[in-house]
């Protein structure tokens, strides 16, 4: 039977319901927990979380992967907490958002220990919490090219990945090129990776996400929502319509099987405010139903929410 590692224990692919597929229980830089003006009791991060996550599974959601990383505010005990508390699976991972979040500790680190740390959180568990991740993280750093880290954090990952089985996805799908030769030379199947964030309004017209998908690899459309529309839009905002529309051609050249959507939520920010009117439900209140409208069935949607990650997050031993 396929299984799937989450924060309370693995269980089989077929019960992960409808995915967010790429989101944050929490997300900060490091050291921003050290600022007295950004510190939040555990009531406040509840308070702010627990709503989210009930509505997510009123809604039908099933499963959460949360991508926040190494050194900015993973805190799996609270991802076990919460998912006790709301019923949704969440998925917890190893790895780095990117080489700049890194702290100096793992900037210097090898890709020897960079894979046996991965390893290790996928098969043994993350520190002392008993559970187990489920995906990697990677990342290109500032910039738009990955820097010598970066590449040590993507091989050490491959390697990963082969030894565990676990996919990997990453933040931003620029400088794919680089990406895709560390995954080819390590010989790991691109149909593990997940290029994330090809939908984000500062790199979406640097971002080859047909031709990624025409080397084999999935194609993340998961920044929905952060959209021009907003009260206040951050800078990788987009027009809600310009978005949807380059999923829906995306859809339509045929790489429907490849294709994986999540929202990017950030449910209780770290060290800065976030971005007003953005929440993880966005999903159902907005996202599906603009899909539905522009004339996806509910095949296509299932496809989509269910079997798609389903298949990507499925431990491949």
């Amino acid at each position: 039977m396929s299984r799937v590692n989450t924060v309370l224990g693995s269980i089989p692919a077929e019960e992960l319901g409808i995915v967010a597929i790429h989101e944050h229980i929490g997300y900060g830089m490091p050291g921003s927990e050290l600022d007295t003006k950004w510190w939040k009791t555990p009531e406040e991060r509840y308070s702010e979380t627990v709503p989210k996550l009930r509505k997510f599974h009123e809604y039908g959601g099933g499963t959460f992967v949360d991508v926040t990383g190494i050194c900015n505010g993973r805190d799996v005990d609270y991802y076990k907490s919460l998912s006790a508390k709301t019923g949704v699976h969440i998925i917890a991972c190893t790895g780095f958002v990117g080489g700049d979040t890194a702290l100096p500790f793992f900037e210097r680190a090898s890709v020897e220990y960079l894979t046996r740390q991965f390893v290790h959180e996928i098969t043994v568990g993350i520190g002392n919490t008993g559970s187990k991740a489920g995906v990697i993280k990677v990342g290109v750093s500032r910039g738009g090219r990955m820097t010598d880290l970066d590449k040590r954090i993507y091989r050490a990952a491959a390697r990963a990945a082969l030894s565990t089985g676990v996919p990997i996805l990453t933040h931003l799908a620029i400088d794919a090129e680089n990406a895709i030769k560390i995954f080819n030379d390590e010989g790991l199947p691109l149909d593990r990776v997940l290029f994330g964030h090809v939908d984000d309004g500062v790199n979406a017209d640097k971002t080859r996400d047909t031709w990624i998908a025409e080397q084999g690899g999935r194609v993340g459309f998961d920044t929905f929502g952060y959209e021009t529309e907003l009260p206040d839009p951050p800078f990788w905002a987009r027009p809600r319509k310009e978005r949807l529309d380059h999923f829906l051609r995306f859809l339509g050249k045929g790489h429907l099987d490849q294709a994986l959507a999540g929202v990017d939520a950030n449910c209780s920010p770290l060290g800065w405010p976030g971005v007003k009117g953005h929440t993880l439900n966005y999903l159902f209140e907005d996202l599906i139903p603009d899909l539905r409208e522009a004339g996806l069935d509910e095949a296509t949607i299932t496809k989509l929410f269910v079997e798609n990650p389903a298949d990507f997050l499925t431990i491949q031993n």
